[in-house]
């Protein structure tokens, strides 16, 4: 079987730390091991809150050039915008017809973005993950990389594709495997250990963003919310310490190393100490994709026919399999 991974950020504010460990990082480490990638920029999926549609252009052109500058071939692999297929849309409503309201009603992100004026909402934040089960089935992907909050939607995927082969009795789609990594994903802002790092929380302290320079960089690592007491030599003396665990977590990743040997390198030191260390790390870990990143943004020209050969091999997959869906469906 011909194994497709499908995945993608929403182009909403800053790309930040958190997008780039938690997603785009470990989709390069996948890149090997399975047939086709696709890498999707869900511009449509922006524009179920206000706040997020805004300066949409501008940081669709950035979450590409973040793909590109983080490792992603854009030659063997496929990047492409949401909108630019419309088949995504197509396909969401013909999912919009066969999936229960109650399915939608359960789903925990519309309640945390609804909050309590769930009547106030707009129809498109209930019913978007109708149209991510289409992002992910429109190109029957065999798999899925998704954090673990993201873990439901990939099941009311499956349970929308079993849906709809029991509909037109067909296996028209298959059931796509979620793939969660693993802890050292949960990147963790830098203001509340017990929070993750996001570009809703109203302090630009508590992220760092791919295209900070070195010294925002080194400032928000400053800045960083810790504790009093020094580093443990064993992970078991970081209970109840999220922002200790979180900075040696960090150090881990950008040091290829454990976090059991980072605890046993840096036991008894202070984080005033540590936090210089971590900053030196950060730096030279982002520096170079920063970079990258700025010199495809000043090239638009060549990042926007990057995103035309994905969005075509995306169109042509889509096309094919949205025909078998029509006729499933008796359309004429």
């Amino acid at each position: 079987m011909t194994t497709r991974i499908l995945s993608g950020i929403r182009p909403t504010g800053h790309i930040h730390l958190g997008n780039y460990l938690g997603a785009i990082r470990s989709w390069v480490s996948m890149l090997n091991q399975v047939d086709e990638c696709l890498f999707c920029i869900v511009d449509q999926h922006a524009l179920t809150t206000a706040e997020d549609a805004k300066d949409l252009r501008k940081n669709t052109l950035t979450i590409a050039a973040a793909y590109i500058a983080s490792g992603i071939d854009p030659i063997k692999n496929h990047i492409f915008v949401q909108s630019h297929v419309p088949y995504h849309t197509e396909l969401a409503w013909y999912f919009n017809c066969i999936t229960p309201m109650g399915w939608l009603s359960r789903m925990t992100q519309f309640k945390d973005k609804a909050g309590k004026n769930k009547d106030q909402a707009m129809t498109g934040l209930f019913v978007y993950p109708a149209l991510m089960a289409a992002d992910i089935l429109v190109y029957k992907a065999t798999h899925v990389p998704v954090g673990e909050d993201q873990k439901q939607h990939v099941e009311l995927t499956r349970d929308i594709a079993q849906a709809f082969n029991n509909y037109v009795g067909a296996p028209v789609f298959p059931h796509p495997e979620p793939i969660i990594k693993g802890e050292t994903a949960r990147i963790m802002s830098l203001r509340d250990g017990t929070k993750k790092m996001s570009k809703s929380d109203p302090s630009d302290y508590s992220r760092i963003h791919l295209l900070d320079d070195n010294e925002t960089i080194q400032l928000k690592i400053r800045k960083a919310k810790t504790d009093a007491e020094p580093i443990p030599g064993e992970i078991d003396g970081l209970q109840n310490r999220p922002e200790a665990r979180n900075l040696l977590n960090l150090y881990a990743i950008f040091t290829s190393t454990s976090l059991e040997k980072v605890c046993q390198d840096f036991e008894g030191k202070l984080f005033s100490e540590f936090k210089l260390k971590l900053a030196d790390a950060t730096v030279a870990h982002l520096g170079p994709i920063r970079e990258k990143m700025l010199e495809l943004l000043a090239d638009e020209t060549s990042l926007l026919q990057y995103l035309k050969k994905g969005s075509d091999t995306a169109n042509a997959v889509g096309s094919a399999h949205l025909k078998e869906v029509r006729q499933a469906l008796n359309m004429v």
